[in-house]
């Protein structure tokens, strides 16, 4: 995708929101204009960037556990015939369950702290990791893996020239896939008893403190932070799996 198109898309968004605005004519739907001077006035003398880096950190910290525990899983189910018959059904029944239904349960038995949200968002993005890892492990094929063998490869080798490489591009997908749903839910996660997240400053000003500008701003805040994620991955993606980007030169 293009700069230019992102570009197009971002003015023609930022038109509409200013047509809105006109037609609302209420205090609810503030410009883009005053929204952005709300943003900085929060940036600068407010406590916005606190909040940022508090969701922040909660997203960053789900992200490495679930990548540290469901990509070796997803190898093992992977490659494991045995493994995969017997988990493969407790995978089918947890996997479509909407995991934001489960936050009051984590709450309860967690707490309020960090330790429940890290783990909402985690319990999103282990089972999406899981499963395209297991997949994309199981669709090697064995003929790759006897040659490399041949070679005199042991674990280590072929965890490193087989495995990884392999399953870099699912794990890189299913976090960028998930990025989206794992902001989602943090802003639910951080509604309960916080005094710090973005989704906590959102609804203190919408609800609370009824300065919907500064609510615009923790919600322009919150998406921004979903697209700094979403590329960063997108990034990560173009220089850990280069032969991704040459397959869809070739195409």
């Amino acid at each position: 995708m293009s700069r230019r198109s992102v570009l197009i898309a971002l003015v023609a968004i930022l038109l509409i929101w200013q047509l809105l605005a006109w037609l609302v004519n209420l205090p609810i739907l503030p410009s883009p204009l005053t929204v952005a001077a709300a943003f900085w006035e929060e940036v600068i003398h407010g406590q916005l960037l606190q909040h940022f880096a508090a969701s922040l950190w909660r997203v960053l910290a789900s992200m490495l556990v679930s990548v540290l525990l469901a990509a070796p899983a997803g190898l093992m189910l992977g490659q494991s015939p045995r493994f995969n018959r017997v988990f493969s059904p407790v995978i089918y029944l947890l996997y479509p369950i909407p995991k934001v239904v489960l936050v009051p349960v984590v709450l309860l038995f967690l707490g309020i702290g960090d330790l429940a949200k890290i783990t909402i968002i985690f319990l999103i993005l282990f089972f999406q990791i899981l499963v395209l890892v297991r997949d994309q492990a199981a669709a090697l094929r064995p003929e790759l893996i006897l040659s490399v063998r041949s070679l005199g490869a042991g674990r280590r080798a072929l965890f490193r020239y087989v495995y990884l490489p392999a399953s870099l591009p699912a794990i890189l997908t299913a976090l960028r896939q998930s990025v989206g749903t794992a902001v989602a839910v943090l802003y639910v996660a951080e509604l309960f008893a916080t005094q710090y997240g973005l989704g906590y400053y959102i609804y203190l000003n919408g609800s609370s403190l009824l300065n919907y500008p500064a609510m615009y701003a923790g919600i322009l805040a919150m998406s921004l932070m979903g697209m700094l994620l979403y590329f960063s991955i997108e990034l990560a993606e173009r220089y850990a799996c280069p032969w991704l980007s040459a397959l869809k030169s070739a195409e």
